[in-house]
């Protein structure tokens, strides 16, 4: 499992959230960006599991969905405190106890948002560490996939910021940031 944080804390003072589906690269630019203003990159999912010591999945089962969206939205408001950081969510954190327009009060909302063939392309191979997925045939994920969009777009298109396809590189989010600093 990756780190909790992986830089350390600076003193840009930009908060950033970045939302989209799963696989559409989340952990990887939060890891990036937190290094480029030298700021705290945290996972969501993962501070989820420290605080709870278990994993999505067993929350999910032995706690129920509720138990967990009111859990992450507790931790998400922790973010409020902080003075500068970059956030990794949940795909379903936006959906949630009004989670997107704090994220919109409290920071820089970022829309990764990759096209749902791309999604599958990337989540085939790692469907065995997705207790969501791990189950579904190709066709099966590509159909999940569609329809979570379907359920989660309303709420993904408030971000202030939407890169989708070539948009989603370190030259739009150094932009993002140059209007923040």
């Amino acid at each position: 499992m990756a780190d909790l944080r992986y830089s350390s804390t600076g003193d840009s003072g930009i908060k950033i959230f970045l939302l989209g589906m799963m696989g559409t690269g989340k952990s990887f630019w939060c890891k990036k960006l937190a290094s480029k203003i030298k700021s705290g990159a945290y996972d969501l999912d993962y501070i989820i599991e420290t605080a709870e010591e278990k994993s999505i999945a067993e929350i999910f089962e032995e706690d129920g969905e509720g138990y967990f969206r009111k859990t992450e939205a507790k931790i998400l408001r922790w973010f409020g405190e902080k003075k500068s950081f970059v956030v990794a969510t949940g795909g379903g954190t936006p959906c949630f106890h009004d989670n997107m327009k704090w994220m919109n009060k409290n920071g820089i909302t970022v829309w990764i948002d990759e096209p749902v063939d791309i999604l599958v392309e990337r989540l085939v191979k790692e469907k065995e560490h997705r207790p969501l997925i791990s189950k579904l045939s190709n066709e099966a994920l590509r159909q999940f996939l569609s329809d979570k969009l379907t359920e989660r777009i309303s709420y993904y298109s408030q971000a202030q910021y939407h890169l989708s396809g070539e948009k989603i590189n370190e030259r739009s989010f150094a932009e993002i940031i140059k209007q923040h600093e």
